[in-house]
């Protein structure tokens, strides 16, 4: 019997596979408050509570920015499940940024 391997095409399972993700921002700069904005709206409706994420202010923390390779806010960085995933902007793009997340819609 042959086993699936999840590959970068295999959508996350949300109801089984916390995502870790970081949001770099820069302190409450329009397109930051709008990064955070739009990826709750898109954490709560694919994810649930099943995801962590921690948001970094690069104005606070300079040097942990530049240690993860941050130039550019808002940038968000999916750390878990693999592949990892980085995405520069303010998260308005919807469906590319669940693309590159590699999400699927929670089921009720």
């Amino acid at each position: 019997m042959r086993r699936k391997q999840a590959g970068p095409e295999t959508p996350i399972d949300a109801a089984t596979t916390a995502v870790v993700m970081i949001l770099y921002v820069a302190n409450s700069g329009p397109n930051s408050v709008q990064a955070v904005t739009n990826l709750e709206a898109i954490c709560a409706e694919y994810l649930g509570d099943n995801y962590r994420l921690e948001i970094v202010d690069v104005f606070e923390f300079p040097q942990r920015a530049l240690a993860d390779g941050v130039v550019v806010t808002p940038s968000l960085t999916k750390l878990s499940p693999s592949p990892a995933a980085r995405i520069v902007g303010n998260l308005s793009d919807r469906s590319s940024v669940v693309r590159a997340l590699g999400l699927v819609a929670r089921t009720p």
